[in-house]
């Protein structure tokens, strides 16, 4: 089990993901623009709390760890999106997402840098799946040195990188 704690990086933190959170993040998370790739919708308030439950619950698999975490901006306490890491055996998978408010001002990859900085000694591979046209979330991967694949999996490009883990 991978255990979650405070990431700093040089204007965020990424902090433990927990239910508390949920309010603040519905209202982040709140764009229809932010699924343009990934599909689906905004989850509501009730939606946003119970998937929180279930991620601090933890996998259910053994020997996977669901590490999430909210991007809180020093200077002024603010969350504005948040990162995920699926760890498994010698292996994370990585997501990220910063609310619409907030993009285009680094958080993003300041966030994915921060959270492969930190996985490099617990783990061996890094892997995020980016939609081939989501050219800001290639970016982010490329920012926290991932290098696409060429591999395709369901519609979406495989980046990685290999650490010292």
């Amino acid at each position: 089990m991978t255990a979650v704690e405070v990431i700093r990086a040089r204007r965020l933190e990424l902090v433990p993901l927990e239910v508390g959170h949920a309010e603040e993040m519905a209202a982040v998370l709140d764009d229809p623009a932010l699924h343009a790739f990934i599909g689906g919708a905004p989850e509501s308030l009730e939606e946003l709390r119970a998937r929180y439950v279930r991620w601090e619950a933890g996998a259910p698999e053994p020997g996977t760890s669901w590490c999430n975490w909210a991007i809180r901006v020093r200077d002024g306490g603010r969350l504005v999106g948040t990162v995920q890491a699926t760890v498994t055996g010698d292996g994370a998978e990585v997501a990220w997402v910063v609310g619409t408010a907030w993009q285009g001002r680094g958080y993003a990859s300041e966030a994915a840098r921060a959270l492969v900085g930190w996985l490099r000694d617990r783990v061996r591979t890094v892997v995020a799946h980016v939609h081939p046209e989501h050219a800001a979330s290639a970016a982010v991967a490329r920012a926290a040195g991932l290098v696409p694949t060429g591999e395709i999996h369901d519609g979406e490009v495989r980046w990685e990188a290999v650490t010292a883990g």
